[in-house]
């Protein structure tokens, strides 16, 4: 209501001398309020907006944190932070926001190719607390009006697709697009919307095909942290449209979250909230063997004392302590608070793609729930059908538990999406599982090969590999991967190992990884 008004007022304004037009405040705020019993509205929620309507400027609208909070994800127009402010007659300081809508009379007169014909801030807008993109509508290299509404479209659906990972905060369309047509100054964009990171990128025809090229640059620095090119036939528009959102958005999600921990990295120890302390464990777990794992716990239980209900931050934890039961001898309490921390991952990770991705591996292998662990990843996909995490797991856990044909595609998908990722091995260890179950031992042992080659320092994926090439009879090459297994790994037993998988992969899996586990030479 109140950003109609003032857009209503700019309009009657225009054209009106200085000393004739009026110009509105407005502050809003929620909470209580007492109805008197003439109408009016008396309360503490009253003098508060009443003292941000005092402090705002003339033609624009300030929120107190608790308003600007319930709408942040509708606003599609820059909006200032203006800190903790100390208003007349209230104790505590309130902290504000502040935005103007629509264009001034003398905006309107420039004309509607005046550079100056949007607002913008005087000054630089305060970062978010969480990783915040631009999306600037890509540049049409073709001199096609069509190809317009093509670059259009997709930008439009690459920033709903971003907008689906919660944890990034990411500028709506119509303050993005302000910069449309123009030779833009990064770092400038940057402080003009108060974001972090900026992707551009450019849409040029030839003939019946398209190419499209995307960057993803730091705002604040200028450095490019991904730059790619997608080529596509123009034969079906919109097909090409979501194959490309797709890919940008699954491609970016990881970059962007590598950024973020480089980042934290370079952060003061002393300065370390939740957020950065999660940062700063992920990397831990990347390797997946519980000395790294260790040390990536200690972390997140520092975040959980910060906060509590942090999804992510339980989700690594409980896949930590998933790390630790498989490769430190299975303890019923590691199990038992993998579990715990999987399932309040489950609880307050309802918008947190891949932190439902991560619990769902552990609440197959660790509570042996295939039915929990398989709907939590189509929750997972539900909420963000780029989520290539999600995907990893998804092959992983049909793989092992349920539909190959699924773990097939699962895995297919993830490494389109995101080849390069930290856990593209999981792709590979889905499909050499597939097709260990078809029997198809040499095909079982070259996927198992790729993915050692993705992550050397995973001492299953080298069991993995020896078992596979034991069954297809290539006991020399067998004996090797076992070898180089019991160096990462020197407590592995063929017991233990099967063990744990027989209490959630299919039947027919278990038997088959006992005999070529055994003939690989490995220790019962």
């Amino acid at each position: 209501c109140a950003m109609e008004v003032q857009s209503a007022m700019v309009d009657r304004n225009a054209g009106v001398p200085d000393d004739r037009r009026i110009v509105f405040r407005i502050g809003i705020h929620i909470g209580d309020v007492v109805e008197e019993s003439d109408g009016d509205l008396m309360g503490d929620a009253v003098n508060i907006a009443a003292r941000l309507e005092g402090i705002a400027q003339p033609g624009a609208i300030c929120l107190s944190e608790q308003a600007y909070w319930q709408v942040k994800a509708r606003l599609d127009i820059a909006v200032s932070d203006l800190g903790a402010t100390q208003l007349k007659n209230i104790a505590e300081p309130v902290r504000a926001f502040s935005l103007v809508v629509g264009l001034s009379p003398q905006a309107k007169s420039a004309g509607p190719e005046d550079p100056a014909r949007l607002e913008k801030p005087s000054t630089p807008l305060a970062l978010p607390d969480k990783p915040s993109i631009a999306v600037l509508a890509f540049q049409n290299m073709s001199g096609d009006p069509e190809q317009e509404y093509f670059a259009d479209g997709m930008v439009e659906d690459i920033i709903t697709g971003l907008s689906r990972i919660k944890w990034l905060f990411v500028i709506a369309r119509n303050s993005s697009f302000i910069y449309k047509g123009k030779a833009v100054d990064i770092k400038q964009v940057g402080r003009d919307l108060g974001v972090r990171y900026v992707l551009e990128g450019s849409v040029r025809k030839a003939g019946g095909r398209v190419r499209i090229t995307g960057q993803l640059v730091e705002a604040e620095t200028g450095t490019h942290l991904w730059a790619d090119k997608f080529d596509g036939a123009l034969d079906d528009v919109f097909d090409l449209q979501d194959r490309i959102t797709a890919s940008v958005v699954g491609i970016v999600e990881p970059n962007l979250r590598q950024a973020e921990i480089e980042r934290a990295r370079r952060k003061r120890p002393d300065n370390l909230g939740a957020y950065d302390l999660f940062l700063r464990a992920v990397p831990y777990f990347q390797s997946i063997m519980p000395g790294d794992a260790n040390i990536g716990i200690g972390l997140l239980e520092e975040a959980l004392k910060l906060d509590p209900y942090y999804a992510a931050a339980h989700a690594h934890l409980a896949w930590g302590m998933e790390m630790r039961v498989l490769r430190s001898g299975f303890n019923e309490a590691d199990a038992a608070a993998g579990v715990r921390h999987a399932r309040m991952a489950l609880a307050h990770g309802s918008d947190d793609a891949t932190a439902l991705g991560i619990a769902a591996l552990v609440i197959l292998h660790l509570g042996y729930d295939f039915e929990a662990a398989s709907n939590a990843i189509a929750r997972a996909l539900s909420l963000n059908g780029s989520c290539a995490a999600a995907f990893y797991w998804g092959a992983h856990i049909h793989a092992f538990s349920g539909d190959p044909v699924i773990a097939e595609d699962y895995a297919n998908r993830a490494l389109r999406l995101s080849p390069f990722d930290p856990i593209s091995y999981e792709a590979y260890l889905a499909l050499g599982c597939v097709r260990f179950r078809e029997q198809r031992y040499d095909d079982a042992a070259a996927f198992y090969a790729k993915a050692v080659q993705a992550n050397p320092r995973f001492s299953s994926l080298y069991a993995g590999q020896a078992m596979a090439l034991a069954m297809a009879g290539r006991i020399k090459e067998s004996n090797s991967q076992a070898r180089q297994l019991l160096e990462l790994e020197p407590t592995f037993r063929v017991r233990s190992f099967v063990d744990f998988f027989a209490q959630f992969s299919r039947p027919e899996l278990i038997d088959r990884f006992e005999e070529g586990l055994r003939k690989s030479g490995l220790p019962e």
